[in-house]
């Protein structure tokens, strides 16, 4: 009899140490929460500014239709046309461009909704000069005139009878942009023309 109990006795410790090495295992403890790292971008974002830009030779790299069409709210018709001028040494100017926005099919230069306009000229008291003389003639005609932001920079909104126009200067270039035929409500000439003249003096990127 005592073999017998002394032997369910060592069975008992034996099950006893089979179960606990059957159960399951300690858990590790979870390693700690990474920390983002932030990574600074290689290279900086280019922003597009207002620049003394040379005379592009495509209305596209003056303001693109696309974005003519987004700042209106409406597709104009027809193609831009663009007007090289020439060169005009007794006023100081060295180069000039115009783009013709909005020509209807069959219709010429003059029925044109949009127009801008850049030149350059030999220095920046040149290029001011000729922006002051054009905003006195149309004062003295009976335009009314406001100083307005065009971005960064200072330009002139000019409102005739039957013509709006948005006028400027940047180091030797100068910039305006017409209104033609009362296209754009009163109401939304300083939602619209400063945009367009801030493009016209934007080059791409």
């Amino acid at each position: 009899m005592r073999g017998n109990k002394f032997f369910v006795a060592l069975g008992a410790v034996a099950l006893a140490v089979c179960a606990a090495c059957s159960g399951s295992a300690p858990q590790t403890q979870a390693p700690p929460p990474q920390i983002p790292k932030i990574t600074p971008p290689t290279t900086a974002s280019r922003v597009p500014a207002m620049v003394d830009r040379a005379l592009p030779d495509d209305c596209e790299l003056v303001v693109p239709v696309d974005m003519m069409n987004a700042t209106l709210g409406q597709e104009l018709p027809g193609e831009p046309r663009i007007i090289i001028g020439i060169k005009e040494p007794g006023i100081g100017r060295t180069g000039k461009i115009d783009c013709y926005y909005g020509i209807p099919e069959k219709k010429n230069l003059p029925d044109a909704k949009i127009v801008i306009g850049l030149s350059t000229y030999t220095d920046d008291l040149t290029a001011r000069t000729r922006v002051t003389e054009s905003i006195e003639a149309e004062r003295q005609d009976g335009a009314k005139i406001t100083e307005v932001d065009v971005g960064k920079q200072k330009g002139t909104l000019i409102e005739g009878k039957e013509e709006q126009l948005l006028v400027g200067s940047l180091g030797k270039s100068t910039f305006v942009v017409r209104n033609r035929h009362n296209f754009i409500p009163k109401e939304k000439l300083m939602a619209i023309l400063p945009v367009l003249a801030q493009q016209s003096m934007t080059p791409p990127v």
